[in-house]
């Protein structure tokens, strides 16, 4: 029972993390989009004009955008579900049967793959970004607040902490859910285990009865 307390516990407080970090993905991507008139900054990228110092981008898809943010929502929402299934079981002093177990080691090692897919593609296609930028500013920091495009109307005053949030979301995300991943494994095997011994004390039980003498069971 101790141990059964401990993981469950682990698992509701990397839900917890999970949780505040599928914020940190989602918030800052819907704001960079909404300041960027719709635009996604991942993968575009764009030329620097002589004659007006203007950066003519060419927008990537904003499918890039819209993907992380589906992730971002697809954690949070199972991230609610399992505190409040977990926290139910706590209370309760129950724990979730074998099965159940066992889904959801698949679903968190299923959401390892969307999050580090995730993290990819912001990392990736934020880096993308920033190689336009340094073409002209000392770093891509420096770029904040300027207005280097006045034909999209894009804001610029916090593209970089809103990806650098995202980034950070993304890769911390990827860490829990490896971690919840490891969690859920171990009580799957944990059952197995319990399930081999309550088989093997029933062989036994067997083989103890059958191995009895009829003239001994009768005096038992």
């Amino acid at each position: 029972m101790a141990l059964t307390n401990v993981l469950l516990l682990s698992q509701i407080a990397g839900y917890v993390i999970g949780l505040i970090l599928s914020l940190c993905i989602m918030v800052p991507l819907s704001m960079h989009q909404n300041e960027f008139s719709g635009h996604c900054l991942l993968f575009s990228r764009g030329t620097w004009q002589e004659e007006d110092g203007q950066l003519l981008v060419m927008w990537a898809s904003r499918a890039y955008c819209n993907y992380v943010i589906v992730v971002g929502v697809l954690m949070f929402i199972v991230c609610c579900i399992q505190i409040y299934r977990l926290s139910v079981f706590i209370c309760k002093g129950v724990d979730s049967s074998f099965f159940s177990a066992f889904i959801e080691a698949v679903g968190c090692v299923s959401l390892c793959g969307l999050a580090i897919s995730a993290a990819v593609i912001v990392t990736l296609g934020f880096m993308t970004w920033c190689q336009n930028i340094v073409e002209r500013f000392p770093s891509c920091e420096d770029a904040t607040g300027q207005d280097i495009d006045k034909k999209d109307k894009i804001s610029t005053h916090g593209f970089y902490i809103e990806l650098g949030t995202a980034q950070f979301g993304a890769w911390g995300a990827f860490a829990t859910w490896v971690g919840l991943a490891v969690f859920s494994t171990l009580k799957v095997c944990r059952y197995h285990q319990l399930e081999n011994i309550q088989v093997s004390m029933f062989r036994e039980r067997q083989r103890l009865v059958n191995d009895t003498p009829p003239g001994d069971a009768l005096q038992g």
